[in-house]
């Protein structure tokens, strides 16, 4: 893809999540895009990413469903609001909530299409419905409550970086 992914976005006091931080190395550095309505991200689980032979840690499809969903939440805001994702101020979501429904087992080794719809935007508050996929078959739905970092906060991780 040559556009740029909704993390791209996040301004470096915000890029250190390990789930899609750009500045976190030792991160999974998800990229979540626009396609139509729904938002994709792809992740290639490895070897060490297992639960038991064969298959993929939960906890790893749940951190995949969380920032997958507070990536799609920002790109909601910045269309709710008409404008671009580089301008300012910057938006950035939290997780307010986090649900996830594990279907089946998801094999260890095919890439994974981590896929998201925006049920609502409500003020502060942004809901995701994600899905993740494995060669066509869902194995993993969620639902993350995103809520608009508050600007106290902002300024509290600004002041830390000084």
């Amino acid at each position: 893809m040559n556009e740029r992914a909704f993390q791209d976005f996040y301004p470096d006091h915000m890029a250190h999540c390990y789930g899609c931080g750009t500045l976190n190395e030792q991160g999974h550095q998800i990229k979540s895009y626009w396609d139509g309505e729904e938002s994709v991200a792809h992740f290639q689980p490895e070897p060490y990413h297992i639960s038991i032979p064969g298959y993929v840690y939960g906890g790893l499809l749940a951190s995949l469903i969380d920032c997958h969903g507070t990536g799609t939440a920002a790109a909601a805001g910045y269309r709710a609001e008409s404008r671009p994702m580089d301008s300012e101020p910057p938006l950035r979501y939290l997780t307010a909530s986090l649900h996830v429904d594990y279907l089946k087992p998801t094999p260890l080794g095919p890439l994974l299409e981590i896929r998201g719809k925006v049920k609502e935007v409500k003020g502060r508050k942004v809901v995701i419905e994600e899905w993740i996929t494995v060669n066509g078959e869902i194995t993993v739905r969620g639902e993350v409550v995103a809520v608009q970092v508050p600007d106290s906060l902002v300024q509290e991780l600004l002041q830390a970086r000084r």
